[in-house]
């Protein structure tokens, strides 16, 4: 009798498919006791600060986790200390732009610059780790490394609002957990390579010729694509807070914690174990894998904005969140596009065609960026509802073209 399609995915697959999913039900937890236990005003300071430290951290790493993953012929920790310190490196040129996102955000500079540079630099530790263990962990340090960040700042943000602590809760916690990402760096620095290879029975490294998968991007084109997607992550906060204050920025970005994490969870569960492994396995048809998966994921994001509209209908939330109405629909539809696309995300490593799946993506934020700062530009403030409409559907409808031509690939 033939197993079921999910039983055939990698073993790893498996693995971190179900850490994953605790860490994003953690995750869920915490952006929901974010909308119940904090103002809007503490999420929206809280999700800037953290949106900055994400950009921040974000250009420093330029795209090195998944080159880690991608080129899994190089030994994983030479590459993995030459990742943490170029991305370091890469981190205190870009500190000057760091500063000048916080000064243009109108937070107090100097505290709000520490906790950014905090949240960045555990931050960035913990995403390397991610591969880091993907590439030579056991399963149980695989699934721990997703599990035990989240659930720590959950705990803290808990402990915090219940002991009704004074200061940025909400911050402490998101460092906390992130720091204690970071301790799974250790082994790269205390380990030999004698005692990683006990580690390969448990994950296999990839067995297939080296040049069936490669990252032949050059360290510019890399933090180019990198400086594409986290400035428009970075701008779009910066706008909402801009033009429509601190209230609706936490409307909009509680909910893209809580749809945001499926795209992320396909991508971790999936495309990053395909590219750690080097290739798919050959009992699966590889597109049609990917096409169920996103299709799956899009579905998982529907149903949650639903729970979402149940959650306001119910009146589970406080009257001070029912402006998230307008936020649902477009946002949704926006996050079943990214499903779909980080079903397919390793094919353009696996077809040399990671060069121009770059520019494509790069392309595709720049026309997003035109119809986020429009507004700004025409010194005019739309309605809310109408901005984010617009820039949720070409921001959607662009990332589903870019699927369709990602799946084509051969």
């Amino acid at each position: 009798m033939q197993q079921p399609r999910w039983r055939q995915l990698p073993s790893s697959s498996h693995t971190v498919a179900l850490a994953s999913l605790v860490a994003f039900g953690t995750q869920v937890v915490f952006a929901l006791l974010m909308l119940r236990l904090f103002t809007p005003q503490e999420v929206g300071e809280f999700s800037l600060l953290s949106q900055i430290g994400f950009f921040w951290m974000t250009l420093a790493l330029a795209q090195a986790p998944l080159s880690l993953l991608a080129n899994a012929h190089a030994p994983a920790n030479d590459a993995l200390r030459s990742a943490w310190r170029s991305s370091l490196q890469r981190g205190l040129w870009l500190l000057p732009l760091a500063a000048a996102a916080v000064w243009l955000s109108g937070l107090n500079a100097g505290s709000a610059l520490l906790w950014v540079l905090l949240l960045a630099v555990c931050q960035m530790a913990w995403v390397l780790a991610q591969s880091f263990t993907l590439r030579v962990g056991t399963r149980w340090q695989q699934a721990t490394v997703r599990v035990v960040p989240p659930l720590t700042a959950a705990l803290t943000a808990l402990g915090g609002a219940w002991m009704a602590w004074s200061g940025p809760t909400l911050v402490w916690s998101a460092v906390l957990g992130y720091a204690v990402g970071a301790a799974w760096l250790a082994p790269a620095w205390q380990a030999t390579p004698d005692a990683h290879a006990q580690h390969l029975p448990h994950m296999p490294i990839n067995p297939a010729p080296v040049h069936t998968q490669s990252d032949p991007r050059s360290a510019r084109l890399r933090f180019a694509h990198t400086l594409s997607d986290a400035l428009l992550a970075t701008c779009l906060v910066v706008v909402w807070q801009r033009l429509y204050g601190a209230q609706d920025t936490g409307w909009l970005t509680a909910l893209l914690r809580v749809l945001g994490f499926v795209p992320a969870l396909v991508h971790m569960a999936w495309a990053q174990v395909v590219l750690a492994q080097g290739h798919a396995p050959q009992h699966l048809h590889p597109r049609r894998t990917a096409g169920l998966l996103g299709l799956v994921a899009a579905a998982c994001v529907v149903g949650l904005g639903w729970v979402c509209t149940l959650a306001l209908e119910w009146h589970w939330l406080d009257t001070r969140w029912t402006g998230i109405w307008i936020y649902i629909v477009p946002v949704a539809g926006w996050q079943v596009g990214a499903c779909l696309l980080a079903a397919f995300s390793h094919r353009p490593f696996q077809t040399h065609a990671a060069v121009r799946y770059s520019w494509a993506c790069i392309a595709l934020t720049c026309v997003q960026a035109v119809v986020l700062w429009g507004p700004v530009l025409a010194s005019s403030t739309p309605d809310a509802a109408q901005h984010i409409v617009t820039f949720a559907s070409v921001s959607g409808l662009g990332l589903l073209a870019l699927t369709v031509w990602v799946a084509r690939l051969r």
